[in-house]
């Protein structure tokens, strides 16, 4: 029999196998330490210029409100005459109050004016009434046309002023009355006098009580101007007047 599996042919030959690379780790652990060194860069260098830029912007915008205040100042300086000079640069030597010291244009106040009656008045003492449409208020309310009722608590200033005029030998008084709300007690607060009455031959026809006091009032006191004589109160716009100013 013919051994069909033997052959003179020599087998081929099996390449040896490859050796590993070793230098192949130590690259891509240098590529990737590359990459996440520039990463870092490149967010640290967004975040720097983006606060930086920021800050740039915040110094020039103070630059710009500094400007403006030095020209308004100078505008004023060139408003106010020679010798008031002084008081424009004053703020300066003393230091600026602050600024709820400064703003006085939500302060309440009232200024209170008296009109012409269409009745006559009868000769009793009794409480001003005031004409509220020529008057001016700012938070503080009203009650009836006598009275003023505070809705801010604090010291105010609050003054009056009344003229007398015709014949009188007694003297006139005219004082400020607060009326507590809640208990309704009244008290008063300031009073003055003045006199119409012939002396030396001389015969004025007029005269005046003024009054002025600081009031520490609370939310819910009410101020109102009692005289002795209705019937001789001077009724022009400004010769009769009462109001208030919070301090």
């Amino acid at each position: 029999m013919i051994n069909t599996y033997q052959t003179s042919m020599a087998l081929p030959q099996v390449p040896p196998p490859v050796p590993p690379r070793l230098g192949s780790k130590p690259l891509l652990r240098f590529l990737v330490c590359v990459v996440t060194l520039h990463l870092f860069l490149s967010v640290g260098g967004f975040l720097y210029l983006y606060y930086n830029e920021r800050q740039i912007a915040h110094v020039s915008s103070k630059l710009i409100l500094l400007i403006i205040a030095v020209l308004s100042l100078e505008r004023k300086v060139n408003q106010i005459k020679k010798p008031d000079m002084h008081l424009c640069f004053f703020p300066l030597l003393v230091g600026f109050p602050p600024v709820e010291k400064q703003d006085t244009t939500y302060r309440a106040f009232a200024r209170m004016l008296i009109g012409k009656p269409n009745a006559t008045i009868e000769k009793k003492s009794g409480y001003l009434e005031w004409r509220m449409d020529l008057s001016v208020r700012k938070n503080i309310n009203y009650y009836g046309k006598s009275w003023l009722t505070v809705l801010e608590p604090g010291d105010y200033l609050v003054y009056s002023r009344v003229t007398f005029s015709k014949h009188s030998i007694a003297p006139l008084t005219g004082c400020i009355k607060l009326k507590n709300m809640e208990t309704g007690a009244e008290k008063e607060v300031a009073k003055a006098h003045c006199s119409l009455s012939d002396k030396d031959g001389l015969n004025p026809q007029l005269c005046t009580v003024t009054l002025q006091d600081v009031i520490t009032l609370s939310r819910g006191n009410q101020l109102s101007v009692w005289v002795e004589n209705l019937s001789l109160v001077d009724y022009g716009k400004q010769s009769t007047s009462f109001g208030m100013y919070k301090l």
